[in-house]
């Protein structure tokens, strides 16, 4: 992942403490991802986690010591796959959820989709409904493989058939 910290500095941060665990609950334990599951999946669209707390999508928290943070900015539109986004209940309710986009816009070189038979639809459509209502605050830059199979893992619903667990996370 890269984030991107000159744009969205609070956002990012947030996300990198929850991703190394230097972040202590109440009771002074680590909190974060690892161990976290995702929680929503929606194929040609998104997967989304980081609900540590309850792991259905309801919890919250933040770094700031509050449930939830302002949006920073919607400098950044989702406008490709593997951005990496705020989920949120509503304006200013960033807290430890992201989501990872897994579609894009048709590029101007290449403005058809072509879908074989029995094959699931391509992923080439836009997103702009989720420009300025989530903060995208970095991308996938290595490990897309993986976001696809987390995409593409059975579903009941939106919910993971089985549970895909985040085993291990941190900063390079």
């Amino acid at each position: 992942m890269e984030l991107f910290a000159s744009t969205v500095p609070k956002t990012a941060e947030n996300f990198r403490q929850f991703c190394t665990g230097e972040t202590k609950n109440a009771q002074g334990r680590p909190q974060g991802y690892k161990g976290s599951k995702f929680h929503r999946v929606i194929p040609n669209f998104m997967i989304q986690g980081g609900d540590f707390l309850n792991g259905d999508g309801t919890g919250s928290t933040s770094i700031y010591g509050t449930k939830s943070f302002a949006d920073e900015n919607f400098t950044l539109k989702h406008d490709t796959a593997g951005l990496l986004s705020m989920a949120n209940s509503g304006p200013n309710t960033n807290g430890s959820q992201f989501f990872i986009t897994t579609v894009c816009p048709p590029s101007p070189h290449f403005p058809f989709i072509f879908q074989l038979a029995n094959t699931p639809p391509a992923h080439k459509v836009p997103t702009p409904f989720l420009n300025n209502k989530h903060v995208v605050f970095g991308r996938v830059v290595d490990g897309m493989d993986v976001v696809r199979k987390v995409e593409n893992t059975r579903t009941r619903g939106e919910r993971p058939a089985s549970e895909v667990v985040v085993a291990m996370c941190g900063e390079m």
